[in-house]
C-alpha cells in the first residue's frame, strides 16, 4: 500500500507547486511584485508629467498675455511648476518679441512638456506636495 501511496503523494505534492496553486514556484517572481509597482509608477509618472505640461502651458499663456504673474497657489500649481512656469514664460516673452506670438506659443508647450518630463522622470518630487 506504501509503494502506490507514495506516487501519488509525490505527484499532488509537485502539483500543489506549480502554477495556478496560488503558490508561485521556488525562484518566480509573483505577478504583484516589482514588475507591477514599475508599470503603475511608469503609468503615474506619465500622467503626472502631461497633467503637469498642460498645467503649466495654460498659465504660460495667460501670463504671457497679461504681462503679470499670479499666486502660484491660486493657479493650482506646486512651487516647483511654478519654476517651471517662470522659466517657460521668460523664455517665451524673449520669442515672441523677435518671432511673434505663434513662434512663443509652439515654445511654450515644448518647454513645458519637456520640463515637466524632466520633473517627473523618478515619479512624482519628493519635499511635500507643495514642491
Amino acid at each position: 500500500m506504501l509503494g502506490l501511496a507514495l506516487p501519488a503523494l509525490l505527484s499532488v505534492s509537485a502539483a500543489g507547486c506549480g502554477k495556478g496553486s496560488g503558490h508561485p514556484a521556488r525562484g518566480s517572481v509573483p505577478a504583484t511584485s516589482a514588475t507591477s509597482a514599475v508599470s503603475a509608477s511608469s503609468a503615474s509618472a506619465a500622467h503626472d508629467t502631461e497633467l503637469c505640461a498642460r498645467i503649466v502651458a495654460h498659465w504660460s499663456r495667460a501670463v504671457l498675455d497679461s504681462g503679470t504673474y499670479g499666486d502660484y497657489q491660486s493657479m493650482g500649481l506646486s512651487n516647483g511648476q511654478y519654476e517651471i512656469l517662470r522659466d517657460v514664460v521668460d523664455a517665451a516673452r524673449a520669442v515672441k518679441r523677435r518671432q511673434g506670438a505663434a513662434a512663443a506659443d509652439k515654445l511654450i508647450d515644448r518647454r513645458a512638456r519637456r520640463a515637466c518630463a524632466e520633473r517627473y522622470r523618478h515619479g512624482a518630487p519628493s519635499g511635500g506636495p507643495w514642491r
